[in-house]
């Protein structure tokens, strides 16, 4: 990586929200033909600082200099007239237009006061060159590609305007292990193009890998600028969390050996989605499922609390044969479901933390067609202090939690039903390490207490360390278990791509 010249440099930058500072004096910069890693912990200040540079806030303080000449970055437009394009964790794709249109928006090519539609294709095609994607027809519908596509069309869309500064803000938090590939490849080439790329993610072992410098932020304030070549994962994991967490992190604990059978299902089956899929959960276990994307892990687990249909099967609870209906059936069975996308399945972002978390209560909490929350005031107390949500007020409004906060909450819901089976999608998913810390201690306390947990989980590490055995799905088909003392991430992820999976 060489170093042309600073792209962006923030000095002293602060943004105070009521009652609160979110970014505290943090200096800041960028280089040209450099990716700047950008951690910490959910809340630290991440998506802030990089909001302020976005335009995304007018009331900021402190110097921002772009190309050595100092700018004044109060609105998204005048942030992107000064080359700043920012590809947020939820893309900003009209699913209902086609991709040329979405590459497009705001700048259609006209002739003669109508859609110049030879252009429009012509343009589109050129983008979608430069991010690997040739073979995709400008026309098709966003809605009809899939989430590694639809990222990197929104890439392509923001090196449409020629932006000089590109932040990524959890780009990969969606992809397959080769989709990451496919996407740095695209990173690394605008590097050697000398665009300045801001990068945050949650996933440390990316940031070794892609970033030539990163800077860690936590509660606000900017802790360290380091060299990427300087450091360990270890080393990042402490300055984001202030302690040594990673030997609680991914460690494997001993406990106790499973009780009797919880759970057992047979001949599990929905057309085109998965097939004969047979298997037990026994009392204070962790039964992990892995397999790669479109493996069925998802739509199984669907199936099993009735969110989904199942065209065939059975499921028995307790030795009892059982066919939920719907999820409220399943719920009064005593499972219950964390979906993997919590902003679209599983939170209501405009209701508060206290009425999210006990959105599951509410048949308990009601008397005689009376509901009051007051009943809940026990529950929620005690799962917010567990899960240690911040702020600990439960009348904040979710949508401004962090990611990592929204997740506590979710999980919180859940667990204040007090399931005999929690079944789990992807619980960790966009959160920092000392979210995942915590998480992961709730997770096996519900496993100490007796319950039967079903882990579902992309992140290998998590899956290995937390699971007492995995099962592995491929293409809808369950094709191998693996006890707890031949788990390793090669091995889950060998026997994922279709080996035997005991290396």
């Amino acid at each position: 990586m060489s170093d042309i010249g600073t792209a962006l440099q923030l000095e002293q930058v602060s943004k105070r929200y009521t009652g609160m500072l979110a970014v505290d004096g943090v200096d800041f910069d960028v280089r040209a033909g450099e990716v700047h890693a950008l951690i910490g912990e959910n809340g630290a200040g991440k998506s802030t600082l990089m909001n302020i540079i976005a335009g995304a806030f007018a009331d900021y303080t402190g110097r921002i200099r772009i190309g050595g000449q100092e700018v004044a970055l109060h609105s998204p437009g005048a942030a992107k007239r000064h080359g700043i394009q920012m590809i947020h964790q939820e893309l900003s794709l009209a699913r209902t237009l086609s991709v040329a249109e979405n590459l497009l928006a705001g700048r259609l090519p006209v002739l003669h006061g109508i859609l110049d539609r030879r252009a429009l294709r012509a343009e589109a095609r050129a983008l979608l060159q430069r991010v690997g994607l040739d073979q995709l027809h400008p026309a098709t519908l966003v809605e009809d590609i899939g989430q590694h596509e639809a990222q990197l069309v929104e890439i392509a869309k923001a090196l449409g305007n020629r932006p000089c500064i590109l932040v990524m803000d959890e780009p990969t938090s969606a992809l397959s292990r080769d989709e990451v590939k496919h996407l740095f490849e695209i990173v690394r080439n605008l590097r050697r193009q000398g665009l300045a790329i801001v990068y945050i993610s949650h996933h440390l072992p990316e940031i070794l890998e892609i970033a030539d410098r990163v800077t860690v932020m936590r509660d606000g304030k900017k802790i360290a600028t380091r060299e990427m070549r300087d450091v360990t994962q270890a080393d990042l994991v402490e300055m984001m969390v202030g302690r040594a967490a990673a030997a609680d992190l991914y460690s494997r604990k001993a406990r106790p050996a499973p009780g009797r059978e919880k759970l057992r299902v047979r001949g599990l089956t929905r057309t085109g989605v998965f097939h004969d899929v047979s298997f037990s959960v026994r009392s204070g276990e962790i039964l992990g499922i892995g397999g790669l994307a479109g493996s069925g892990r998802t739509e199984l687990a669907r199936a099993l609390v009735a969110a989904d249909a199942l065209d065939a099967g059975a499921l028995l609870l307790d030795g009892r044969p059982v066919r939920p209906k719907r999820l409220s059936d399943a719920i009064r069975l005593g499972m219950a479901y964390l979906p993997e996308e919590r902003k679209t399945l599983g939170l209501a972002l405009r209701l508060s933390a206290g009425e999210n978390l006990l959105a599951a209560l509410i048949p308990r909490l009601t008397r005689r067609c009376h509901y009051s929350a007051r009943r809940g005031d026990g529950t929620l107390g005690r799962l917010m202090g567990l899960l240690q949500v911040h702020p600990s007020d439960p009348q904040v409004t979710v949508r401004n939690l962090s990611g990592g906060n929204q997740q506590k909450v979710l999980l919180a819901k859940w667990l204040a039903v007090e399931p005999q089976i929690l079944i789990l999608d992807e619980p960790t998913r966009g959160v920092d390490i000392g979210a995942k810390v915590i998480i992961h201690r709730a997770i096996e306390d519900v496993a100490e207490q007796g319950r039967a947990v079903i882990l579902i989980s992309s992140d290998l590490p998590e899956l290995v360390s937390l699971s007492d055995r995995v099962l592995i799905l491929r293409h809808g088909r369950l094709i191998r278990e693996m006890p707890r003392e031949s788990l390793s991430e090669e091995a889950v992820l060998l026997a994922a791509n279709g080996g035997m999976g005991d290396a």
